[in-house]
């Protein structure tokens, strides 16, 4: 009988054959932490040898609460060669929202860096949700700060880890187990927790590589935050899986991503839009000094098409790529490529190499060209599921396709333009918040008789989290009162960039809420601000 391993095709795999290939070029870099593919290699070997020891086994979940850094890269691929199955936490949440993550997915062991310790800590302690940590594990960060002064002697360090002799046992298991379960919000205020294995993971990787033009030769600049799918999964991944070499910061401002871009000449950077507006507005953008940069990529909400066009004409060296996806397929769905940004500018372009998509009425008959319909996939990259969750898995594949949840137009070309979401989930910023829950917090809030959250162009953020409220008779309700309470109940990004008060929301004659219609009126809101 011919050995499973000889066949295996693992994210270690991967980096076992890249290290192979590319042994003395530069892999990882990350702040004063600079190391070839075979050291790098070699680190994952000895950390995934000390969690065995430690007593991390196949199938456990890990939970990693951490900023970018060269640590979160080496235990990103140290628990895939183990078979444990990561699972990244938004560091942005409060204390009780990654609690609740943390104890679905069953989380028993926590990787933390210095920063985030004490989030880490309060969300092991939380009272609203119960969670089954037992220890923390301490990742070096990208400023090299020390470890936390009152680390208990039951926890972790990837340092001590990393000074492991041996290796870990040969793997028995392969490309259709778990790697992560990744929690993406939705209409409810609770997230869903995607459920990608090995070959979800790696066929996504082959669809980027092919359709955005990647090769061992990039130098990459990963800056948006790794907890993400779409830096985690989009870029480092299948930078990994070349070659290419790989620069980590957990800053992306201007004042840090400039320098770096030409310090390290960098060829290949993703940003979303309000991280490419704000590197064009910063007085440190010079065009020359960023010459090297060949390949520019955006994602995570809409490019404003006077933007892309600034970025075209400011950067016309660099080709861009307008990338759409979401969790549950890994995340990459479509591409808009370089050719095509100013031929169909707004666009998110078309189907992926290794994806089919439609977009389908209520009964799932494709729309005509121009026709507003919802947006589904099929695809080796698709989730094998929402873990634990089995009635909102039926209602995601229901008529034998994943349910985007996304509204689109699809012209004669097939090149899809998205229009709206079914989901009500508004991107500011990149992040994804639920309006549902932002509404859930504002009606805890004495003198709230009714809120609709919709999201409204802005400058900075693409999409604004709003609130529009009608308050109940006698209420001196104010903005002010409104995002302090907001603030005390939620993550800051997901607490409202403005509130306005109305005397009644607008409905058709169901009593279903017109979203559109306020999204339609109020949509120059914050351009009157600014």
């Amino acid at each position: 009988m011919i050995p499973a391993a000889l066949h295996r095709q693992t994210l270690a795999d991967l980096l076992r054959r890249t290290a192979a290939r590319w042994p003395h070029k530069t892999g990882i870099v990350c702040g004063d932490i600079r190391w070839t593919w075979a050291e790098f290699h070699a680190m994952v070997e000895r950390i995934a040898a000390g969690l065995h020891g430690a007593g991390v086994e196949r199938g456990e979940r890990v939970g990693v609460l951490a900023r970018n850094s060269h640590g979160f890269a080496a235990l990103r691929f140290a628990l895939a060669r183990l078979g444990a199955v990561m699972v990244p936490v938004n560091f942005m949440l409060n204390a009780d929202e990654a609690a609740y993550i943390l104890g679905h997915a069953g989380v028993k062991l926590l990787a933390v860096d210095s920063g985030l310790a004490p989030l880490g800590r309060a969300a092991a302690a939380s009272s609203t949700h119960r969670t089954a940590i037992e220890r923390l594990l301490w990742l070096p960060s990208e400023d090299g700060a020390p470890r936390p002064a009152d680390w208990r002697a039951q926890d972790l360090d990837l340092h001590t880890l990393a000074a492991t002799e041996g290796q870990a046992p040969e793997p028995a298991f392969g490309e259709h187990d778990l790697l992560q379960i990744v929690y993406t919000s939705g209409t409810e205020s609770l997230p869903k927790g995607a459920m990608l294995t090995h070959r979800s993971v790696i066929d996504q990787y082959v669809s980027c590589i092919v359709e955005g033009g990647m090769d061992e030769n990039d130098v990459w600049l990963h800056a948006l935050p790794l907890y993400h799918c779409a830096q985690l999964d989009v870029f480092l991944g299948p930078a990994v899986y070349l070659g290419a070499t790989c620069v980590i910061t957990a800053r992306p401002t201007p004042d840090n991503l400039l320098p770096m871009l030409q310090q390290h000449g960098i060829s290949a950077f993703f940003a979303p839009p309000t991280v490419w507006i704000a590197l064009l507005r910063s007085p440190l953008f010079d065009a020359e000094k960023l010459a090297a940069l060949k390949k520019g990529f955006y994602g995570a909400s809409i490019m404003p098409v006077a933007v892309m066009r600034e970025l075209i004409e400011r950067l016309p060296q660099m080709r861009l790529w307008n990338l759409y996806g979401q969790t549950e397929i890994a995340p990459l769905a479509t591409v808009l490529k370089p050719e095509d940004q100013l031929r169909k500018p707004g666009s998110a372009g078309r189907a992926v190499l290794n994806v089919e998509t439609r977009v389908v009425d209520d009964e799932m008959n494709d729309v005509r060209p121009g026709e507003v319909g919802e947006i589904v996939h099929r695809s080796p990259h698709l989730m094998q599921g929402y873990f634990n969750d089995p009635e909102r898995t039926a209602a995601a594949f229901a008529g034998g396709w994943f349910h985007s949840g996304d509204l689109a137009t699809i012209d004669d070309e097939g090149y899809i333009s998205v229009v709206d979401r079914k989901k009500d989930m508004i991107k500011t910023g990149g992040e994804n918040v639920a309006s549902r829950e932002v509404e859930e917090a504002l009606y805890r809030l004495d003198g709230v008789s009714e809120v609709a959250v919709v999201g409204l162009p802005h400058p900075r953020w693409i999409e604004a989290v709003t609130a529009v409220i009608v308050a109940k008779p006698g209420a001196a309700l104010t903005e002010a009162q409104v995002l302090a309470h907001c603030a005390q109940q939620l993550a800051h990004f997901k607490v409202p960039k403005g509130v306005v008060f109305v005397d009644a929301l607008p409905k058709n004659p169901s009593g279903k809420l017109l979203k559109r219609e306020l999204r339609q009126h109020h949509a120059a809101l914050f351009e009157a601000r600014t």
